[in-house]
């Protein structure tokens, strides 16, 4: 069956994507602005390039109340923090997802503490494994609803027991244990891998 997007509501739209598109990573994302500290999960992200390193970020805006103060805050000040979500830490970031009124402290909320950011001002949480200090290179506007933020990462902070090289930059990255967005309100854990050899043309014998 095909679905034609610009003739489907969307609700719909959303709903097909959300729902093929799997596993997709959670960005954690911490910013500052005029009322304080906002943090929400946001899992419309994926990272982007490494030359410079950036990011991109999908920033819905409900009809009714305008962007979440998180998203408001990227878009005011071009600066956040994607922290990753490791498995422990699931309670408190679904706490951070609430519908709760502007100007909310979500890592209060959650009983979460922050570490000071070396480039920036908002601050990452403490006990995310993982974080990326960033910096809005561009938004591209889609639709008055969506926007799409491209973030230059400036630093990545990683906890010291999941570094098993530094100057390789080797990361033990079972251990992280993070979680991924799944479809609906499912979510996928990163411990079920497996392998696959890449192959090289030089190999390819000709039929």
């Amino acid at each position: 069956m095909r679905f034609d997007l610009d003739q489907v509501e969307t609700a719909v739209a959303y709903k097909l994507l959300a729902a093929t598109v799997m596993p997709r990573p959670i960005a954690w994302v911490v910013t500052k602005g005029g009322e304080g500290i906002n943090a929400a999960p946001y899992s419309f992200f994926n990272v982007m390039g490494s030359a410079p390193p950036t990011v991109a970020i999908g920033l819905l805006r409900d009809p009714d109340r305008g962007f979440k103060d998180t998203a408001q805050n990227i878009l005011d000040t071009g600066e956040f923090v994607i922290n990753l979500v490791p498995e422990r830490l699931v309670e408190q970031m679904n706490t951070t997802a609430i519908n709760a009124p502007r100007g909310t402290d979500e890592l209060a909320l959650a009983g979460l503490k922050t570490l000071p950011s070396q480039y920036i001002a908002p601050p990452r949480i403490a006990r995310s494994p993982v974080a990326f200090e960033c910096r809005s290179m561009s938004n591209v506007v889609t639709d008055p609803q969506q926007t799409v933020v491209i973030g230059q990462v400036l630093a990545v902070h990683i906890e010291d027991k999941f570094i098993l090289d530094v100057d390789k930059a080797y990361i033990d990255t079972p251990k992280l244990d993070l979680v991924a967005r799944s479809y609906g309100s499912e979510y996928v854990r990163s411990q079920d891998t497996f392998s696959l050899e890449r192959p090289f043309w030089t190999d390819v014998k000709a039929p």
